[in-house]
């Protein structure tokens, strides 16, 4: 990964065939975990009429879902069920529109990587997606190294260096488009 820089108004950065495997993968993975949970969305026959899509009430079962689409107000549940009915279906579209976009976007057998404004805003999006959803898996839940890489699971140590990977893509992103 070559860190991205701003060149006429584009971010532009250069991933290696390994590396533009491993993200598409990984934002794959994150898209089918949201398409599961939209699944789970039951059809609102107003939804044609009110351009209005209701989600479930419930909070996800899965912790890295859960993370993804944490609760919308945490201190009053009956609050955070209404309000998860009626925003995590345009939340979970937003968030897969980022990741369509930094799949489309992403040179599938490595090479540069050139975004504009709003795909650098969907990388972004995408990018901490995937972080979160890791985060999860490995039990991280702060900036320190997670417990289970002290048992040896080798597993959760490239989930780690994947991880940290990610936050470095992300990083660069991020100050190459203040730049």
């Amino acid at each position: 990964m070559h860190r991205f820089r701003k060149r006429f108004g584009r971010l532009t950065g250069q991933l290696s065939s390994v590396e533009a495997s491993v993200l598409g993968d990984l934002v794959d993975q994150v898209r089918s975990l949201l398409a599961e949970r939209r699944a789970e969305h039951s059809v609102d026959p107003l939804a044609d009429l009110t351009g209005m899509a209701m989600g479930t009430a419930e909070a996800p079962q899965d912790a890295a879902v859960r993370r993804l689409l944490p609760d919308f107000h945490a201190s009053d549940a009956e609050l955070a069920a209404g309000l998860r009915q009626l925003h995590e279906p345009a939340l979970i579209a937003a968030k897969d529109s980022a990741a369509v976009t930094l799949l489309d976007s992403l040179p599938r057998g490595g090479g540069t990587v050139r975004l504009d404004e709003q795909q650098t805003v969907a990388w972004m999006t995408a990018l901490n997606d995937v972080r979160l959803a890791i985060a999860e898996r490995i039990g991280l839940n702060d900036d320190e190294e997670p417990a289970a890489l002290a048992d040896g699971d080798d597993a959760i140590h490239t989930m780690w260096n994947t991880y940290q990977w990610l936050t470095m893509v992300l990083d660069s992103l991020v100050v190459a488009s203040m730049e």
